[in-house]
């Protein structure tokens, strides 16, 4: 009687262990978490003219450290904010066959509203995408010109997301993101509008995520 009794313990245990282990990977509401990693912002290709179509404008990419924090209120949706280090980006200006240099920092942070399609599975692969909005504050502005002065006014503008987080344990994840960052500002010269800059990177991080 014993023996059965015995092996019935025995199995209820390791099933018990084995529902908690599940439990534990289960990826979903109530989740906290936070990525982190580098990214790399690349501007659109066409950043727009300025002194009524005469300046051609080009804005060069930046890599540099940026981390999110989420929360996921239910098992398929969450919000998440990104934040970063200051991006700073070298800018040339062509006007008249000749290229006057420039440069400034800015710092972007986006909240989005995800949704997880895979979310409260225990799927160790679990995409998900995001639309939210972004805000934009521009700072050191600088300028090749002696005396001038260049200023970014802030943006707020729309984001889209996608990424994927790669489960390791019931903490640790790799993970891949991209956002579009709808990024236009207004640009003052000597304290006069001269026209509009149209940034409109994608940002592009790979790190890994911690769940709490």
């Amino acid at each position: 009687m014993r023996r059965p009794l015995l092996s019935s313990i025995i199995m209820a245990t390791l099933a018990g262990s084995a529902l908690a282990s599940t439990q534990a990977m289960a990826y979903g509401e109530g989740d906290i978490y936070t990525r982190v990693g580098i990214a790399k912002v690349s501007p659109d290709s066409d950043n727009g003219s300025l002194m009524g179509g005469t300046m051609e404008t080009d804005v060069h990419d930046d890599n540099g450290f940026a981390f999110t924090l989420g929360y996921r209120f239910h098992d398929k949706f969450g919000v998440e904010l990104l934040a970063a280090e200051p991006f700073e980006h070298d800018v040339d200006l062509n006007v008249g066959g000749q290229s006057i240099g420039a440069d400034v920092e800015h710092l972007p942070p986006t909240l989005t509203l995800q949704y997880y399609p895979m979310g409260g599975t225990q799927a160790r692969v679990q995409p998900y995408v995001g639309l939210g909005v972004n805000y934009t504050h521009f700072s050191d502005e600088d300028i090749d010109l002696a005396g001038a002065d260049l200023d970014l006014d802030e943006s707020w503008g729309w984001a889209g997301q996608a990424g994927v987080d790669l489960l390791i344990d019931e903490h640790w994840a790799f993970n891949m993101a991209v956002w579009y960052l709808d990024i236009d500002s207004d640009v003052d010269l000597n304290g006069e509008d001269i026209g509009e800059i149209d940034v409109d990177p994608y940002v592009v991080m790979g790190g890994i995520s911690y769940r709490f």
